[in-house]
């Protein structure tokens, strides 16, 4: 055998295979480059106006669960079987999405407040609703599951406005159930133009989102469990003269955010133009900050006059027109700023006005039938209405009293409301049977 022409004839059949091979790396490392430009792919991600999650649009059904972090831990109020169970049910159900309060702020004892609070004093935090937080995002994470995040209030009930203005030394907030909403609103306006009370609570932004999860070792901005950090629940100005002072406060908490974490999306948690003075201006302008990547809307059919207690399940047309109406409104602004909407919190009360978890959900049932219909409904090319979250999951609780006391179950009504108000317990089949259905014709929308 001549050995040189051998070898010759080898050199030759191995060329195409080291052509082919640098070929695969170039690939490789193009792919790890337009990955890394994209952001890890388990990250939820907006693009072209729609929400997208592992490299397809992600429409979603989800429900607000405000106690995750307090039942996740194993402190007071803390009952991680039941927090299982609970993830467990709605991921069976088809909910992947879950809007949850961080913590609540301030004193314990509090009739209409959240307990066991998190943030006791600026700088002193309640460890167990920590490690509770953790866990929660450990068990979603399991189950490919997402969390939205909201960091303040404007409400009473976690703290949140009415706590760092009396940190501030700004007095003691009203009660509103003591002392009339009128008093409170009146009181917390005064947030916009609190440069102390702000800074209070730019540095519990600080500690949040630079956390570490102590089960997972996970930085909280590495942790595709978060979808998206929310400055605050239903933030507001509370007046019209505040509302500069409000705009600038909400671009500079987004840009905070941006700067510690560059991976997870951040909205506002505002109601839509019914949070804003009923302003469309002042909602497009906070909705047009670039750090903002999604429009958050609520829709309260009871709460805005447009359901009655003694017809509940006979007002339903006339909400749904309504939320219609409300929703086009956010719709307009979605496509003028390619930006997606998402309705994170609607609820509609049980027939009757009852607070029972007997009594039936006719209304209830078609109002949600109707509100998820609308998801999805934009062309291919458009921003789009990507999903809702209901308020709220009562789940598998068991309420005692009307009026929330310490021991008792948590469930989709915080403390201020009446327990059973707007919850949606496990017991509601008709309800859980809506759901079920809706999200499984979502679960393929965004392939067609």
């Amino acid at each position: 055998m001549n050995i040189s022409a051998n070898n010759a004839a080898v050199s030759f059949l191995d060329a195409p295979l080291k052509v082919n091979i640098w070929k695969l790396i170039m690939i490789f490392a193009l792919s790890f480059f337009a990955y890394s430009a994209w952001g890890q792919s388990d990250f939820v991600k907006v693009k072209g106006g729609k929400l997208w999650k592992n490299n397809k649009p992600y429409y979603y059904i989800g429900t607000n669960l405000w106690y995750g972090a307090i039942l996740g831990s194993e402190g007071q109020g803390g009952n991680r079987k039941r927090l299982c169970k609970e993830l467990d049910t709605l991921k069976k159900l088809g909910i992947d999405n879950l809007r949850v309060l961080v913590g609540s702020d301030g004193d314990e004892g509090v009739l209409t407040k959240v307990e066991p609070t998190l943030q006791k004093a600026p700088g002193v935090y309640n460890d167990t609703i920590l490690a509770g937080l953790d866990y929660l995002l450990k068990e979603m994470g399991k189950r490919d599951m997402v969390a939205v995040l909201y960091l303040n209030n404007a409400w009473e009930w976690s703290g949140g406005y009415g706590y760092y203005l009396e940190q501030a030394g700004g007095g003691k907030a009203p009660r509103p159930n003591e002392d009339g909403y009128p008093a409170y609103t009146n009181f917390v306006k005064s947030f916009s133009t609190n440069t102390k009370a702000q800074e209070l609570f730019y540095d519990y932004v600080r500690f949040i989102v630079t956390r570490t999860n102590r089960y997972t070792g996970k930085k909280y901005t590495d942790d595709p469990a978060i979808m998206a950090w929310q400055i605050g629940n239903e933030p507001r100005a509370f007046s019209k003269e505040t509302i500069p002072a409000f705009q600038k406060w909400l671009k500079k908490s987004s840009a905070l955010i941006r700067s510690l974490d560059r991976n997870h999306l951040i909205s506002l948690g505002s109601e839509g133009v019914a949070g804003c003075e009923d302003d469309p201006d002042t909602f497009e302008s906070i909705c047009s900050d670039p750090n903002i990547d999604y429009i958050t809307i609520h829709v309260w059919p009871y709460n805005w006059g447009w359901t009655k207690k003694d017809k509940v399940a006979e007002s339903v047309d006339i909400a749904c027109k309504n939320t219609k109406e409300y929703l086009d409104g956010a719709m307009l602004l979605s496509k003028k700023l390619q930006k997606p909407v998402v309705m994170e919190e609607f609820g509609y009360p049980r027939d009757g006005f009852s607070f029972s978890k007997s009594s039936t959900t006719n209304g209830r049932d078609a109002y949600y039938q109707y509100v998820f219909s609308q998801i999805g409904n934009a062309d291919k090319d458009k921003a789009d209405f990507m999903g809702c979250n209901f308020w709220g999951w009562g789940g598998f609780a068991k309420p005692k009293h009307e009026q929330w006391l310490p021991g008792d179950d948590y469930c989709g009504d915080p403390a201020q409301e009446q327990q059973g108000l707007n919850s949606v317990f496990t017991s509601d089949k008709t309800t859980l049977r809506v759901i079920r259905q809706s999200a499984g014709r979502l679960k393929n929308i965004g392939l067609k």
